[in-house]
């Protein structure tokens, strides 16, 4: 069947490969781990960053901004290259691309090259996105949703172990073995993927959309700037309403011209898919209560007891009382494949959201212990791990075989935006509700409830934005209305559900 589950392209079967199907699962996972590994790898060097690169806070922001900015634009780009040139070249591009920025910031000794390192490191990003579609072309349909869900969930991993792992060596050793670790892993990512990763078919036809990519990349950047920056710049300012503005025309701008191009960056009208889009737009809300998690727990988690709320925990002991929630993640989804298996996707990331809309309700009523919070985030990662693995599949069910890459990365990008927002809504709460300690202000227990409060109600509206993607069997019945002829090609991807 070609319905607009998959109407644009029959889906190919799995080459034949002399590669075992668990290997090429197991080296994508690890280059998941690796990249959001990237992602954290700084987080304990924030405070000391001016210190260490001799200059400003201010310019010292852009070591963490960069990275934010890099990512965002070069997951769509690498997407679009992934399925016009082999999803296996541009992932060793990446990998390749990760090496020299790894290098560039071990070897750093100021902020221009470390901030031309970080955005390398941020642009790896398209890894994850281009190893979730090329699962779809490597392996049989019915290993392919629980490899989906493990390569998502690998993303918690990586995180999990990178606040703990980071926190640690840069207690005991020189910042520099940080990035020089980092380049050992790039450089095993990329062997990995160059010894065990198939090349995947081309199905894609076309020519890369230059004018898209700036386009996006514009708008983008102006977006994001502006949201991450705000509560610095002032959200009255000229600078941030200007950056606003701009990205709203700059974007409006660039889907006009992605309309009337023949090889668009990226396709809007399969975006405008009901089922592409309404799991786009849970997955723009979902990244925002997933994200607002490591925004307050580790702040409650690390703030002195004698603020009344604060648990006093130092950066190495927040990181590992904050790692058992990622590996919920890797824990979690095989039973969210086989949720998808059995009931759809669609009912994974509805489920998702509402494990963890619960998991923020606990967390307001355990927030006073360190093994409440433990239960906290164990729960908030538990949905989203059952989340994460469910969009993907979502998504290659709806898109042409020639689009994955694209759809994959944007469906990132729209997490990525989630996270952003959630970065200055929450920051915007903790600096608003705040109470004097030790002659600093510091954000106040009602704060840190309310920023709790807010992400359980985004992700119970992310349940409720899920619960209305039209079902596979309703779908199917309008396409045989208006394509009786296309009704007995019945080539689903059923692995991915």
């Amino acid at each position: 069947m070609t319905s607009s589950l998959s109407s644009p392209g029959r889906v190919p079967p799995a080459p034949d490969i002399p590669t075992p199907g668990n290997a090429i699962v197991g080296v994508l996972a690890f280059a998941g781990i690796t990249a959001a590994l990237m992602q954290t790898l700084v987080v304990p060097l924030i405070g000391d960053l001016p210190r260490l690169l001799d200059t400003s806070a201010s310019n010292a922001s852009w070591v963490i901004t960069v990275t934010l900015l890099a990512a965002a634009v070069a997951t769509p780009v690498s997407g679009r290259l992934g399925d016009l040139y082999g999803k296996r070249r541009i992932m060793l591009i990446c990998a390749l691309v990760l090496i020299a920025g790894s290098v560039l910031c071990a070897l750093s000794s100021s902020v221009v090259p470390m901030i031309v390192g970080r955005a390398l490191q941020g642009a790896e990003m398209g890894l994850v996105p281009l190893g979730v579609s090329a699962m779809r072309d490597l392996l049989p349909g019915e290993k392919l949703g629980r490899a989906i869900a493990l390569m998502s969930a690998s993303m918690g991993i990586g995180a999990a172990l990178g606040l703990p792992i980071a926190a640690a060596v840069a207690d005991n050793t020189s910042w520099h073995v940080l990035f020089w670790g980092a380049s050992v892993l790039a450089v095993i990512v990329g062997v990995l993927i160059y010894l065990f990763v198939p090349a995947t078919p081309i199905t894609a036809v076309g020519r890369f959309d230059p004018i898209g990519a700036v386009g996006l990349g514009a708008g983008l950047v102006c977006l994001l700037l502006g949201v991450s920056k705000g509560a610095d710049w002032g959200w009255g300012s000229a600078t941030t309403i200007g950056l606003l503005v701009g990205a709203v025309v700059i974007l409006l701008a660039w889907g006009w011209f992605e309309l009337r191009t023949d090889d668009p960056l990226v396709d809007l009208r399969v975006t405008a898919r009901p089922v592409v889009l309404l799991t786009n737009t849970a997955s723009l809300v979902i990244g925002f209560s997933m994200y607002a998690s490591s925004l307050i727990i580790p702040q409650l988690l690390q703030l002195p007891t004698e603020t009344g709320y604060g648990l006093g925990q130092d950066m190495l002991q927040m990181g590992l009382w904050m790692a058992p929630g990622g590996f919920m993640m890797m824990l979690i989804s095989p039973l969210g494949a086989k949720i998808s298996h059995l009931r759809g996707p669609k009912v994974t990331l509805a489920l998702g959201a509402v494990v963890i809309s619960a998991g923020y309700l606990a967390a307001v009523l355990l927030m006073g212990s360190t093994w409440g919070l433990l239960v906290a985030v164990c729960i908030i990662n538990s949905g989203v791990g059952f989340a994460y693995g469910a969009m993907p599949a979502l998504i290659m069910g709806s898109v042409p075989v020639s689009e994955t890459g694209s759809a994959n990365s944007f469906n990132t990008l729209t997490r990525s935006v989630g996270t952003s927002i959630a970065a200055a809504v929450v920051g915007v709460v903790l600096a608003q509700m705040t109470t004097g300690f030790g002659g600093y202000a510091v954000p106040s227990e009602s704060g840190f409830r309310t920023g709790l409060v807010i992400a359980a109600a985004v992700a119970a509206l992310a349940a409720l934005i899920a619960s209305q993607i039209p079902n596979r069997a309703s779908l199917e019945a309008e396409d045989r209305i208006e394509h009786p002829e296309l009704a007995e090609d019945d080539d689903v991807v059923e692995g991915a559900r």
